[in-house]
């Protein structure tokens, strides 16, 4: 299981210091620069030369008795002034012979420079302070250096197990907690993971976002270069996440390390925009996001899409990759996307004044001559000149695919087969979810649907299926005609309908096409 930065202990501030059990029982005061108590805390000395600054690398919370300063202001003042040069985090002064009250000169000085001063008001062991937060200090970095290992060793198992690109990514978005974006030089988007609704935020106004986090690290964005040999070709970008920045950049710097080694080991720029593509196919055909939020990806995948006639098809019984190589040959800019359920989704993005028709005919024709797929169905929708209109597009195909999927005639249909062509298969099959229509299937067939009746409703089908061609029925359920007639008896009884009258034959006939496209 994925090691998460909830393991870790959270980053020390001025201010968790001061909330620590031991100090409480100081009863410490800040007395300037209480606008500044969240920065972080790297190291604690117990320091009195005045001096001290000289010693110090930045980070260190500064313990005193001030003995060495007591009745020198201008030792005073300059031992702030040293702190606040060598960028110490804050200065405790422990109250007691050499200051029994906060001295003034201090604090002023403090105050100017934004430097957190506190005194504590009772007496106490500056070593249980140092031994608390130092072991502190110590188990972060231990779980830093842990973590680091864990996501290194995590993401080389992906790598040599041959996973994908998406599969590293979602890696380091699981121990982020936070949108992991991929991007080219020119910030276009490759990959993304992370909680979607998360990413979709991310990606909502991503050129303006991405270029203004361009410059810093604030915020929780976390950006490490991609690339080798020289050569700079991309970024990985940790988006809002919420932990220390010191951990950030360590999970992007794994992350950017299992990447160009992906890379190196097989996979490049280009496949890895290819994957893009095939990610923002998926997603217009799930109809999850909605596609004017997936404009950008289209355009970070090199879909044209200004002044564009889009022309969604859905592919059976055909080859990914074969279908993307004919798409290729052709010089058609489209994208090709595996759907969840085998079928292959292809989207053409073609100029307004060529003929979208024939083009589409022409990929389905090549594409069953490059590939020997004479069964191949290919299924699709008008044509869509909207983006906003390409998901009911690729839908449409979808449906009318199905529609002719298992259909005895699918080699009689044309090459590119439509809606108008599947006739009241494919009424059906895009009305199925319709409740109405679902209650009237329930209805109609109420006395055959249990499983004991699953021979008679196979007669049906195939009785209705061969236009009530009592012969061919036989012959298909291997029967006399004797014993047909008997069961066609026995199925005009459980349903109390005449299967001679054509207009309840009929309407047996939708409630079982409806059946059987709600079953799948």
């Amino acid at each position: 299981m994925a090691t998460t930065l909830d393991t870790l202990e959270p980053a020390l501030s001025v201010r968790q210091v001061l909330g620590l059990e031991r100090v409480l029982a100081g009863e410490p005061e800040v007395v300037a620069g209480a606008s500044q108590l969240d920065r972080p805390v790297r190291w604690v000395h117990v320091a009195e030369a005045a001096d001290v600054g000289v010693m110090l690398s930045g980070g260190e919370m500064i313990l005193t008795t001030g003995v060495l300063l007591a009745g020198d202001e201008g030792a005073q003042a300059e031992y702030i002034q040293s702190l606040h040069r060598a960028e110490a985090s804050a200065v405790v002064l422990g109250l007691g012979r050499a200051f029994p009250a906060p001295p003034d000169v201090m604090r002023r000085a403090a105050e100017r420079c934004g430097l957190p001063m506190v005194v504590l008001h009772r007496p106490f062991p500056f070593a249980e302070l140092t031994e608390e937060v130092q072991s502190r200090l110590v188990r972060r970095k231990f779980a830093a250096v842990s973590l680091s290992e864990a996501v290194r060793t995590a993401l080389t198992g992906l790598i040599t197990g041959g996973a994908p690109l998406q599969s590293l990514l979602d890696e380091v978005a699981a121990h982020s907690a936070c949108p992991v974006v991929v991007t080219n030089l020119a910030h276009r988007v490759l990959a993304t993971a992370g909680e979607r609704s998360a990413v979709d935020d991310v990606l909502r106004d991503w050129e303006r976002i991405s270029r203004q986090a361009g410059g810093s690290e604030g915020d929780g964005w976390i950006r490490a270069e991609l690339g080798g040999r020289g050569e700079r070709w991309g970024q990985i970008m940790l988006c809002g996440y919420r932990g220390d920045t010191a951990t950030g950049r360590l999970l992007a710097d794994r992350g950017a390390e299992a990447l160009v080694l992906h890379r190196m080991l097989g996979g490049s720029a280009h496949t890895w925009e290819e994957q893009s593509a095939q990610s923002l196919l998926t997603d217009l055909a799930s109809g999850v996001v909605p596609a004017r939020q997936l404009l950008p990806r289209a355009r970070a995948a090199g879909l044209p899409v200004n002044r564009r006639t889009f022309v969604p098809m859905v592919v059976r019984d055909g080859d990914t990759a074969q279908l993307d190589r004919v798409l290729r040959l052709l010089g058609l800019p489209g994208l090709v996307a595996e759907l969840a359920d085998g079928a292959t989704a292809v989207l053409l993005s073609l100029p307004r004044d060529q003929d979208a028709d024939a083009l589409a005919a022409h990929f389905a024709s090549r594409l069953r001559t490059e590939s020997g797929a004479l069964k191949a169905v290919v299924a699709a929708a008008g044509q869509r000149t909207v983006w906003d209109d390409v998901p009911a597009g690729l839908r449409e195909a979808q449906h009318v695919a199905d529609a002719v999927a298992d259909s005895s005639d699918a080699l009689d249909l044309p090459s590119v087969v439509r809606l108008k062509d599947v006739h009241l298969r494919g009424l059906i099959r895009l009305l199925r979810d319709d409740p109405q229509v679902q209650s009237f299937a329930e209805r109609e067939l109420d006395g055959l649907l249990c499983a004991a009746d699953e021979d008679l409703l196979a007669v049906l089908r195939s009785y209705l299926a061969t236009g009530r061609n009592k012969s061919r029925t036989a012959q298909l359920h291997h029967v006399s005609r004797p014993a047909l007639y008997r069961r066609l008896e026995a199925i005009e009884g459980r349903l109390g309908v005449d299967l001679d009258d054509f207009e309840q034959a009929a309407s047996v006939h939708i409630a079982l096409l409806a059946h059987d496209a709600q079953q799948g």
